[in-house]
């Protein structure tokens, strides 16, 4: 994605059975204006998503379609490379790819997340083979015949919350992903991805930033806070690992995340990324408030310009609640009216 003065918009959807309900829900965003549809990629949890990634793409016009996220773990750069260029041969221009260490997809197999260097590894194939260039795999020199014309590159956006994945993304990735809606702590991350870029050399201003967190416009904060808890306890879990390795050093491991995970007990993957989750009775409303975006819709515009100005260039709405097609049409009918002009 080109930056430009206006953000653009996404929505990420749990690729939950039916798929026919999935494709449905990406056609609806699209025609509300989202620009993105994104799908979580956990092949335990959830169906395979580069097979709806191809129903998405021909029900639509011009959405991009893509995982949030990805990771070099289950999936070889190799695998990658092909699933993206596959696609962009029959839908040009409309992949997109975040990635990230692996959470949910390697865990629920008993396997820890990616090193970084895995990450850079499969970013550097993946870039090289979707563009029709040749890629050392392993010590051998691999390329894909038919993209030899391709003409075309993949951006891969990068997901972190600590120092060594932000200074990864930095120094590597086209994109900057912050899996939570926190202005303060959007300024920390961000500074610190930009630091990065500027060290190794790269423009910061060049690297796309996108925000990934829930959003329910409505008037029943009460409800909308424990629709949205679950989210808590999914960013907790990033947390943790950040605490374990870093103690709560306030440099290192923002203040405000690193006191409400004190309270985990634990978690439940057969929960994860859902309302109602019971791992997440722990987060405090304050945490909700903090790193969702809820309330009416003139509460998501104030927020979003906020994050807009502090640098952010695509916002992308988990949709895990009660009420998906209302939020859907208040973001079409009011929020990104009021942010794309302006």
């Amino acid at each position: 994605m080109e930056r430009n003065d206006q953000m653009s918009f996404g929505v990420v959807l749990q690729p939950d059975p039916p798929v026919s309900r999935v494709v449905e829900l990406a056609v609806m965003a699209e025609g509300r204006g989202f620009d993105h549809c994104w799908l979580f990629d956990s092949h335990v949890l959830w169906p395979e998503p580069f097979v709806i990634f191809s129903q998405i793409l021909a029900s639509t016009e011009r959405m991009a379609a893509g995982p949030m996220v990805t990771n070099p773990g289950t999936r070889d750069a190799t695998v990658l490379a092909s699933l993206f260029a596959t696609l962009d041969s029959t839908y040009p221009g409309r992949t997109a790819c975040a990635m990230g260490r692996g959470d949910s997809a390697l865990r629920c197999i008993g396997r820890k997340p990616a090193p970084l260097s895995a990450m850079v590894d499969a970013m550097d194939v993946m870039r090289a083979l979707f563009a029709g260039r040749e890629a050392d795999c392993n010590g051998t020199p691999v390329s894909i015949p038919w993209r030899s014309n391709a003409g075309s590159e993949l951006p891969i956006w990068g997901a972190a919350y600590g120092p060594k994945a932000l200074d990864t993304v930095g120094r590597h990735a086209d994109g900057f992903v912050l899996q939570l809606a926190d202005p303060k702590i959007l300024q920390w991350t961000l500074q610190a991805v930009r630091d990065a870029a500027e060290d190794e050399g790269r423009d910061p201003d060049a690297i796309t930033v996108c925000v990934v967190a829930p959003a329910y416009v409505g008037d029943d904060l009460a409800h909308q806070r424990e629709q949205l808890r679950w989210f808590g306890g999914m960013v907790g879990n990033h947390i943790h690992d950040l605490v374990m390795r870093y103690g709560e050093d306030d440099s290192k491991v923002p203040r405000a995340l690193a006191e409400y995970i004190r309270q985990r007990q634990g978690y439940d993957y057969s929960h994860h990324g859902r309302s109602g989750n019971p791992d997440t009775a722990f987060v405090p409303d304050g945490i909700v408030d903090r790193l969702c975006v809820l309330g009416p819709a003139e509460a998501h515009i104030e927020k979003l310009k906020e994050l807009k100005s502090l640098g952010v260039d695509h916002f992308a709405v988990y949709l895990m609640h009660d009420d998906k097609e209302g939020t859907l049409a208040a973001y079409g009918d009011e929020v990104i009216p009021a942010l794309k002009g302006g």
